[in-house]
């Protein structure tokens, strides 16, 4: 099993546990995820880095709908707004290697 996968099951579990075990830290803890598994396995292609933005912009937008289910809405919706806090910190660590490697480039000209 990759590091990115486990990475990908663990922010699940913990996106999962974040709803219905109160802590102020998951935030944090979602993020740095997000960060882990974002510079351990960076997206190549400019399109998959797009897409992840759109996602993670675009999913806590579409959960908020899922609050009209009865009894089990309000926790999907929290538990889709966990995983796109762990989606924006792959964004966020793509961003900062795209960066960084355009820095770089820039150095040796």
């Amino acid at each position: 099993m990759s590091v990115n996968r486990i990475l990908t099951i663990l922010g699940l579990l913990v996106a999962i546990a974040a709803v219905f075990v109160a802590l102020e830290w998951w935030a944090l803890i979602l993020v740095a995820l997000g960060l882990v598994s974002g510079f351990i396995a960076p997206l190549s292609d400019m399109a998959s880095r797009t897409a992840y933005t759109v996602v993670a912009v675009a999913m806590p937008m579409i959960a908020d709908t899922l609050d009209a289910i009865p009894v089990a809405g309000q926790y999907l919706n929290a538990i889709i707004d966990n995983v796109a806090v762990v989606i924006a910190g792959i964004v966020i660590a793509n961003f900062l290697l795209v960066i960084g490697s355009q820095v770089m480039e820039s150095d040796s000209d």
